[in-house]
């Protein structure tokens, strides 16, 4: 390190950057208070000793291999600035060195969160296809335009996955006055209560629900749990929204479901993104299609940055970081969701 003075940090945040995770004055700060290695995440093996050995952070989640690791003895927080944690370091000797693992992905709960209400609104009624027959000339006016049309406003409907996403959902759908049954096997009853929403079984929230999002992590456990007999369980013109990642899918079978006319869809992922221009998905009726954009706005990207300032100061001064999500022992090498490639 060439400044004493200043705590070393490794920039690796790819796909993200710097310019796009710090504002301009929270990037000043960072530079004020901390020395900045830029690195390729592909290769922070080929950095010299003296950058290993005294890096404090990485900015970033790289793949990290054990042997690098131990090149790293002041290494105290990886600060991952994706959403989703990644199966690419040893984690067992991260714990058993007190290494903390965190995730600033919650900044992505609020605006994906809104996203599936406007989903849920213009699957509800029509929105998207009026205003296509609309620019058409071929409106339908006042009642005519409304056969299928139906309210969320005391629906019944059901999230899979309660996480930071699941429980921002569960704050925009508060004024519908609906009836929201939650699945999560990850979570006690309590936690659910707590939270206003009634723990249920997948069942009860596939079959019982008019709205169903799905806001549930990818984990080694449920890839594509949901498939042709989830689809057939809904009620018959039921909305599901998915917000998370597609691989806990069939994709095939939800387009099914849609094209048969059994439900209606939304999604903002997909299992191949960007998508072939020939993809079928691209002209299937019922099926609102969104780039994985849902969360992608500049003020979630910059609330990464304050975020990981937050939690190196409190690092800095000998206490744990308290903004992003720290890795969980039980639960990490479960997780199973794909780097992002496009911010």
């Amino acid at each position: 390190m060439t400044n004493t003075e200043r705590p070393l940090a490794i920039s690796a945040p790819e796909p993200r950057t710097l310019d796009l995770i710090f504002s301009d004055k929270a990037r000043a700060e960072l530079h004020a208070k901390y020395e900045i290695v830029e690195a390729d995440p592909e290769n922070i093996a080929g950095l010299s000793d003296e950058i290993l050995g005294s890096a404090r952070y990485i900015i970033g989640q790289p793949p990290l291999s054990a042997e690098t690791l131990a090149r790293m003895p002041a290494l105290r927080s990886i600060l991952n600035v994706e959403s989703n944690l990644l199966n690419n370091m040893p984690y067992e000797v991260l714990f058993q060195r007190g290494i903390h693992v965190v995730t600033t992905g919650q900044v992505f709960a609020e605006p994906v969160a809104e996203i599936g209400l406007g989903f849920a609104l213009a699957l509800a009624r029509g929105i998207v296809d009026a205003d296509v027959a609309f620019r058409a000339g071929h409106e339908l006016w006042g009642g005519e335009g409304n056969a299928s049309a139906r309210l969320i406003a005391g629906s019944e409907i059901g999230i899979v996955g309660f996480g930071d996403l699941g429980k921002a959902l569960r704050r925009v759908l508060s004024g519908f006055r609906a009836r929201i049954r939650v699945f999560d096997p990850w979570l006690p009853r309590s936690v659910l209560e707590e939270n206003g929403v009634e723990p249920a079984s997948l069942q009860d929230v596939l079959t019982k629900s008019d709205f169903i999002f799905v806001a549930a992590a990818v984990t080694s456990e449920n890839s594509k749990f949901l498939g042709t007999e989830a689809f057939a369980s809904m009620r018959r013109g039921a909305a599901f929204i998915l917000l998370s990642r597609a691989d806990v899918v069939d994709f095939d079978a939800l387009m099914a479901a849609v094209s048969s006319g059994h439900i209606v869809a939304a999604s903002d992922v997909y299992p191949q993104e960007p998508l072939p221009t020939d993809h079928p998905v691209r002209s299937l009726k019922g099926f609102i299609r969104s780039a994985h954009r849902a969360g992608a706005l500049d003020s979630a990207f910059k609330k990464m940055g304050d975020m990981v300032l937050e939690d190196m100061d409190l690092m800095d001064r000998g206490l744990p970081p308290m903004r992003g999500k720290r890795a969980e022992r039980e639960t990490v090498s479960r997780m199973r969701s794909k780097p992002v490639e496009v911010n």
